[in-house]
C-alpha cells in the first residue's frame, strides 16, 4: 500500500478522535477535529449508518495504524511477530510500535510528528548510542541513549519540536533532557503507561478472524 500523502486531518475526523499527526497544531484550538468532528466527504455529517462487527475491527486498526503512520505491510509484519511471543498479544503489540525509533524520537520531543521524526531520522540528525541511525523501524532498547547528531542541533524543527515538548509532560518510560537535547530509553512500556484511544483486542480479533 503507498503511503498517504493528504491532509492528516482527513484521517482523524474519518476516525472520530485525535491522532496526534500534525504535532503542536493537535494541542491548540486549530485542531480540525475540534470543529468538524464529522467524517470528511459531502456527505460526512449523514453518515449514520451501523457497523457490521468486522466494520467495528477493521476501523479499530486503521486508526491503530494511521496513528503510527505505518503501510499495511510493516503493520501486519509487526502484528505476526507480536502474536508469536509469549503473554498477551495486543499488549504485546504496542510496545513493539513503541519501541520503533521514530515513536521513540516523538515521544522525546524531539519532533513534532512521526512523519517528521521518520523524515529527520532517515537524514541522519540523530544517533543511537553513539552512532548515526537512519532506519525509522530500528527497534530501540531499553538503556539506549538517543542524541541529535552533531551539527544537527540548530535545525530550526528541532529546535521548535523541543520547545513544544517543554510545555508537556514527558512519558514514564523515557529520560528527556531538553538543554543537552539528549534521550534515555529507561524501560519498555506497560499497557497502563500507553494512553492510547484504542482497543488492541479488537486488532487482534482483526487479525485473527
Amino acid at each position: 500500500m503507498a503511503r498517504y500523502t493528504g491532509p492528516v486531518c482527513k484521517l482523524c475526523r474519518r476516525e472520530g478522535v485525535k491522532l496526534y499527526l500534525k504535532g503542536d497544531r493537535c494541542f491548540s484550538a486549530k485542531c480540525a477535529i475540534e470543529n468538524r468532528a464529522h467524517p470528511p466527504g459531502m456527505h460526512g455529517q449523514k453518515r449514520s449508518k451501523r457497523l457490521s462487527d468486522y466494520g467495528v475491527r477493521l476501523r479499530e486498526k486503521q486508526k491503530l495504524r494511521r496513528i503510527y503512520s505505518l503501510g499495511e505491510g510493516p503493520f501486519r509484519k509487526l502484528f505476526a511477530e507480536a502474536a508469536k511471543r509469549k503473554g498477551v498479544t495486543g499488549a504485546t503489540f504496542l510496545v513493539l510500535l513503541e519501541q520503533r525509533l521514530d515513536s521513540v524520537v516523538l515521544r522525546l520531543g524531539l519532533a513534532n510528528s512521526r512523519a517528521q521524526a521518520r523524515q529527520l531520522i532517515g537524514h541522519g540528525h540523530y544517533t543511537v548510542n553513539g552512532k548515526r541511525v537512519t532506519i525509522p523501524s530500528y527497534r530501540v532498547r531499553p538503556g539506549d541513549e538517543i542524541t541529535v547528531a552533531k551539527g544537527s542541533e540548530k535545525l530550526v524543527v528541532i529546535q521548535q519540536a523541543v520547545a513544544a515538548a517543554r510545555r508537556r509532560k514527558g512519558v514514564p518510560w523515557l529520560e528527556f533532557n531538553p538543554d543537552a537535547l539528549k534521550g534515555r530509553f529507561v524501560r519498555t512500556p506497560s499497557r497502563d503507561d500507553l494512553v492510547l484511544p484504542v482497543n488492541e483486542q479488537l486488532i487482534v480479533e482483526y487479525y485473527s478472524r
